[in-house]
């Protein structure tokens, strides 16, 4: 019986839009156990909207979409996780959060690009390891393929507006740095 992991979703995965979709239909379909906390989403929302300004997009539209998530994965949001700062060490001080989330929520794993942000030292000492989107992704096709490949489709079904191919959702995920996932997931592009 396949256990889904506790993963802390860091901010710069939930930034781009297809990979975001992807990655909580994940959680909804219960692949994986995901956790976030309001820090990371204030931190994805901000720099959305400061980085893509001729998008327009707005904070209270990303906010909606903050919530919605909250509200199809109630047992995502971490709180409490302030008690755990100060027990880590990076340098970056502003990325401690993520990591004292992630022990909060007794997490196996940060998805995250940034993994030069994230020692393995400091990671291994609270039980955790770091991970990118896309060898997630892959890891996760490898265990339960068939799971895998019909979450993917209902990431694309979710499209309503757009209401993108299959080929063209799997062209989107690879420009957002999926490369080998949306290259696996051609191979089922018709289930898709």
């Amino acid at each position: 019986m396949y256990k889904p992991l506790v993963a802390v979703y860091d901010a710069c995965v939930l930034y781009p839009f297809h990979l975001r979709n992807l990655l909580v239909q994940f959680a909804v379909d219960r692949l994986v156990d995901a956790r976030w906390t309001d820090e990371i989403h204030e931190e994805w929302i901000r720099n959305l909207v400061a980085n893509r300004p001729g998008l327009g997009l707005a904070p209270a539209s990303l906010r909606r979409t903050r919530d919605l998530m909250n509200q199809v994965l109630p047992d995502a949001n971490v709180t409490g996780y302030q008690q755990h700062l100060s027990a880590v060490s990076l340098r970056d001080q502003d990325d401690r959060h993520v990591v004292a989330a992630a022990i909060e929520a007794r997490a196996a794993l940060i998805l995250t690009w940034n993994i030069q942000d994230f020692p393995r030292s400091e990671l291994t000492r609270h039980g955790l390891a770091t991970e990118d989107p896309d060898m997630f992704a892959v890891k996760l096709y490898e265990q339960i393929p068939d799971l895998v490949v019909a979450s993917t489709g209902n990431a694309r079904h979710n499209l309503t507006k757009s209401r993108i191919s299959a080929a063209d959702f799997l062209l989107a995920l690879d420009r957002q740095r999926l490369h080998t996932f949306s290259r696996i997931m051609t191979g089922h592009v018709s289930r898709i």
